[in-house]
C-alpha cells in the first residue's frame, strides 16, 4: 500500500496549511493561534469531538469508526510549538514573528496528523476510535506531560499512542524505527564552586575557584569514560563556566558550572547523577573549597514498546517500501511521557537533504507530508480492523 490517493490529492492544500503554521511560529505553551487553527480544522473535517485547553493549550480531536467507536482507541500525537531562533531560510513562508521559527518541523508534524485526521474522518474505514493529540511545549520538555497530567489518556480512553519526527539527512519519505530505548533522557546539572577570592598576584592567599573548577570539569569526564558500562550509552557535557569576577587581576570567590547528561538506561542515569555529586564534592574538598550540586531530570528516556514498534515498521514498509533500523539518539523527546502512560511507538521520517534540526536554515520538506499522513492513517486502519 503506497501513499493513499486521497491524501496525495490533499498535498497542495496541506502544504499551504503547513506554510501558514510555519509563518506564524509560537513558542512553549503560547501556541494559541496554532491551537485555534487546529481546532477549527478538526471541526471543519467532521471530528466527533474537539476539546481545547488540554494541558494548557493542547487540542484533542475524536474520530469514531464505522461501529460507533466501540472497541480500542488509538492516539496520534503531533507537537505544535516552535523555537526561539531567528530564521535564515529566506523562504516566502518564513517566520513573521521576530525571534521565533519552526526549526524542528513541528509545523510539518501537525500538518501530517491533520491530513490523516481528515482522511480518517471522511472514510471511517476502521472499528474503534482515533484520538488526535496536538500538544504545546515539546521544546520545553513539558507539553506532553501537561496533557497526560490533564487526563488526555484516561479521559478519552487511549489504549496505544503513536508519534513521528522528521529526520534531516534521511532520504525523503523513508522511515526508521527501533524497539526499546530510542531517544535519551535529558537531564541538566548546576555546580556552584565556592572558594576564597583574592588578588591574582597572591594566589597562595586564596582558594582559587578557577583552577578548582577546571580540575572538576576534567574529572567529570571520567564518569562516562571510567564509570559507565562501555556497552551502554551516555553523554556528560559541561556547557557553561561562569566566574563571579570579570577583572583580569582578581581570583573569583565562586564559579558556576552548568551542563547536560544524556542516557538510555535508568541505571546509568542514576549512576551519573550520584557520581556528579561525589566528584564535585571530592574535587572541591581536595582544593580546600566546597561545592553545591543541583541535578534536574527533565525528559525521560523514550522507549518504544516492542510489538507496537514492529507493527509501526510494517506499516512504514507498506507506505514507503522501506523502514530501516533507527540509531540510538542522544536527543530528548517529551513524547516519552505519553509512552510511559501507554504502549506505543515513535518513528522517524526522512526529510531529505535539508539543514539540521534547530538550525536557522532548516525547513520542513512538504513533499513528505503524504507519506507521514498515510503512515498515521494506515496504522489506524490496520490496527483497528474488525
Amino acid at each position: 500500500m503506497p501513499v493513499k490517493n486521497r491524501i496525495a490529492a490533499l498535498q497542495p492544500e496541506l502544504a499551504a496549511l503547513r506554510r501558514d503554521i510555519h509563518a506564524h511560529p509560537e513558542i512553549g505553551f503560547d501556541t494559541h493561534r496554532t491551537a485555534e487553527l487546529v481546532a477549527a480544522r478538526l471541526r471543519d473535517i467532521g471530528c466527533d469531538e474537539v476539546a481545547t485547553g488540554v494541558g494548557q493549550t493542547g487540542v484533542v480531536g475524536v474520530i469514531r469508526g464505522r461501529n460507533g467507536g466501540a472497541g480500542r482507541t488509538i492516539g496520534l500525537r503531533a507537537d505544535m510549538d516552535a523555537l526561539p531562533i531567528v530564521e535564515a531560510t529566506g523562504a516566502g513562508h518564513a517566520s513573521l514573528t521576530e525571534g521565533a521559527m519552526h526549526a524542528c518541523g513541528h509545523d510539518g508534524h501537525t500538518t501530517m496528523v491533520l491530513g490523516a485526521a481528515q482522511y480518517l474522518a471522511e472514510t471511517r474505514n476502521f472499528d474503534g476510535t482515533v484520538v488526535v493529540l496536538f500538544q504545546p511545549a515539546e521544546e520545553l520538555g513539558s507539553g506532553a506531560k501537561a496533557m497526560v497530567d490533564d487526563g488526555c489518556m484516561d479521559r478519552w480512553g487511549v489504549d496505544e499512542v503513536y508519534g513521528l519526527h522528521n529526520m534531516p539527512g534521511m532520504p525523503s519519505g523513508q522511515f526508521a524505527i527501533r524497539p526499546g530505548p530510542v531517544m535519551a533522557a535529558t537531564d541538566e546539572f548546576f555546580i556552584t564552586v565556592q572558594g576564597k577570592g583574592g588578588h591574582a598576584a597572591a594566589p597562595h592567599d586564596t582558594v582559587d575557584t578557577t583552577v578548582l573548577a577546571s580540575h572538576m570539569v576534567v574529572a567529570l569526564q571520567t564518569i562516562v569514560a571510567r564509570n559507565m558500562d562501555p556497552v551502554k550509552q551516555g553523554v556528560l557535557s559541561v556547557t557553561a563556566f561562569t566566574t563571579s569576577s570579570t577583572a583580569f587581576n582578581v581570583i573569583p570567590d565562586s564559579v558556576r558550572l552548568r551542563g547536560t547528561v544524556r542516557s538510555h538506561a535508568a541505571d546509568m542515569q542514576d549512576m551519573i547523577e550520584a557520581r556528579i555529586a561525589e566528584v564535585a564534592h571530592g574535587v572541591a574538598a581536595t582544593f580546600g573549597g566546597s561545592a553545591q550540586v543541583e541535578y534536574l531530570r527533565h525528559v525521560p528516556i523514550t522507549v518504544n514498546s516492542d510489538e507496537p514498534a514492529a507493527f509501526a515498521a510494517g506499516i512504514a514498509r507498506a507506505v514507503s517500501g522501506d523502514c530501516t533500523e533507527a540509531p540510538l539518539i542522544m536527543g530528548g523527546e517529551d513524547f516519552s511521557y505519553m509512552l510511559q502512560a501507554r504502549p506505543g511507538a515513535f518513528i522517524f521520517l526522512g526529510n531529505g537533504d535539508s539543514a539540521g534540526l534547530h538550525h536557522p536554515e532548516y525547513d520542513f520538506n512538504d513533499e513528505v507530508i503524504p507519506a507521514g499522513a498515510s503512515w498515521f492513517a494506515e496504522l489506524v486502519e490496520q490496527r483497528l480492523r474488525a
